[in-house]
Order: structure tokens, then sequence, then C-alpha cells
């Protein structure tokens, strides 16, 4: 398998961390290329002719070229007999597949803007107003997830899912723009229940792909 993307990209650290949760180590079982942003390719007609948006990651797995994350996360875990990721149970797929679908629609297309604008956007042309009201709607959003782990050790199932690998990786960027820009932005209220989970899923092996 071949999978292209930068390492620092939420999106390619899903992908990296669902991989390890299969036992696949880069290197060994996939090779990832660099491409985005300072690497370039995903402009080139080699790129464009795997994934049309020009976008990471793609993962090409032989004759099978798969682009978007969430998308390539329900391919390995489908060909890699992962049930315990994403159930076969459409029940049980649900579960899992609504916090998906909610970190990408909602919590993630609403933090992006505090996020980009924080992390890629020189401080002269940032849009603070834009920043600002990003981070509290993604607290907001957040504490939607602190309530659920209020009662449950998982957001899902009763044992770790996609649901928690994909939220993680946003989560973890919400208090890392709070813990480096704490003094741009407004005081957010604690949620307890959150930050526990987090810290339980930031201890699992495979977390490690968001550091490395």
């Amino acid at each position: 398998m071949q999978l292209y993307g930068r390492r620092s990209s939420i999106n390619v650290q899903k992908v990296l961390w669902c991989l390890g949760e299969l036992g696949l180590a880069e290197g060994a079982d996939f090779q990832r290329i660099d491409a985005g942003l300072q690497f370039g390719v995903v402009d080139t007609p080699a790129y464009r002719a795997l994934n049309p948006n020009g976008l990471v990651p793609t993962l090409v797995d032989g004759g099978e070229v798969i682009w978007e994350s969430n998308t390539i996360l329900r391919y390995l875990v489908a060909t890699r007999g992962a049930e315990h990721l994403l159930p076969l149970s459409a029940a049980g797929r649900s579960e899992v597949e609504r916090w998906m679908d909610w970190q990408l629609g909602a919590l993630w297309a609403t933090l992006r803007v505090a996020f980009l604008g924080l992390m890629r956007t020189p401080e002269p042309q940032r849009a603070y107003g834009a920043i600002r009201a990003s981070f509290a709607e993604s607290a907001r959003l957040l504490r939607i997830a602190d309530e659920r782990l209020r009662t449950h050790d998982y957001l899902a199932l009763d044992h770790f899912t996609l649901a928690d690998l994909v939220v993680t990786l946003a989560a973890h960027r919400w208090y890392g723009l709070y813990d480096r820009f704490h003094t741009l932005l407004a005081v957010q209220p604690q949620m307890p229940s959150l930050a526990r989970w987090l810290d339980a899923q930031r201890a699992r092996p495979g977390f490690a792909v968001v550091q490395g």
C-alpha cells in the first residue's frame, strides 16, 4: 500500500492511526509519500489522476485508489476484518458513523477556521473575529461530546472505535490552540469528561502518529 500525505495533516493522521490500530507499520506494511503544502505533489497530473481534488490523503492499495479520509478508514476496516473499529451490524455501525460524520461535517468544519487562522495565517492577516467565533462554536460542539462522555467511557460503543479516533484528533487540536493562544481566545467552560477521555485516547500507542 501507498499513502500520500504529510504527517501533520489531521486527515492523514486519521489514516495513520487506523493503520497502527490494524498492526500495520509504515515502511514495512505500507509506504507513506509526503504530499501537500511544502511537499507539493498534489498539483501534478499524476496525483490528480489518483485524486482529482488534489487533496490528501490518498490510499493506493493494489489496484484500488481511495480518497476522502473517512472513506479510507471504512475501506481499511472492511478489507482487514477490523469490525471492532466499525461494526458490521447496521445499529452498531450507525453508532460509530454518526460521530465520524459529526467530526467531519460539524466539528472540524467549524474548528478549522480557528486552526488555519492561527496556525497557517501570518499574524497581520488574521481575522480574529472569525477565529474567536470558530473557537467558541467548536467549544459548544465539544460540550456535546463532553455530555456523552459524562456517562460513557467511549463515544459510540463500549470500546475504542473509529468514532473515538477521529474526534480525538479534532479535540486535541482544540486544546492545543487554547494552550498556545489562550490570551487571544475567550475562556471556555471546563469539560472534565472530555478531558478525561482525551487523556485516555492520547495514551494509546496509535496516537503517537500525531507527535511523530
